[in-house]
């Protein structure tokens, strides 16, 4: 158990497991930005030009047994899927904007190696030998 309780603290004390926390702080933080903005921006704008912000009210009768009816509700599932399209394009757009203030990375020039003082005297070596031929 000591073994296990090692391993443990070992995993939890790396920094990627620390980062990927703080990673999925944030990410809750703005999950809950872009929710507000589907659901009180961009949905009510949707709903001015279909004349329906909810569609989970759609839904077909199977079968009829009073309270304990069942229903084939294909609102919620075309409901969730315009959500999901709304809050995938709106993280696409903060990702592009974010991307144009980061600051471009220069390119790195390769230069091309010194000789080192060995190498410049082996090339001295062999051009006084091929001239002594």
């Amino acid at each position: 158990m000591k073994k296990f309780l090692e391993d443990f603290k070992t995993f939890i004390a790396r920094g990627n497991v620390v980062d990927m926390a703080v990673g999925m702080m944030i990410g809750s933080a703005f999950g809950k930005i872009v929710t507000s903005l589907v659901n009180d921006i961009v949905m009510p704008l949707i709903s001015l030009l279909i004349c329906s912000a909810d569609f989970s009210s759609l839904k077909i009768l199977l079968v009829e047994n009073g309270e304990n009816s069942t229903y084939l509700a294909y609102g919620n599932f075309i409901q969730n899927v315009i959500d999901f399209l709304i809050i995938a394009f709106c993280i696409f757009c903060a990702i592009r904007i974010i991307a144009k203030f980061k600051k471009p990375e220069e390119p790195v020039k390769e230069e091309a190696p010194k000789d080192s003082d060995e190498l410049i005297a082996l090339k001295r070596i062999v051009e006084l030998l091929e001239n002594k031929k």
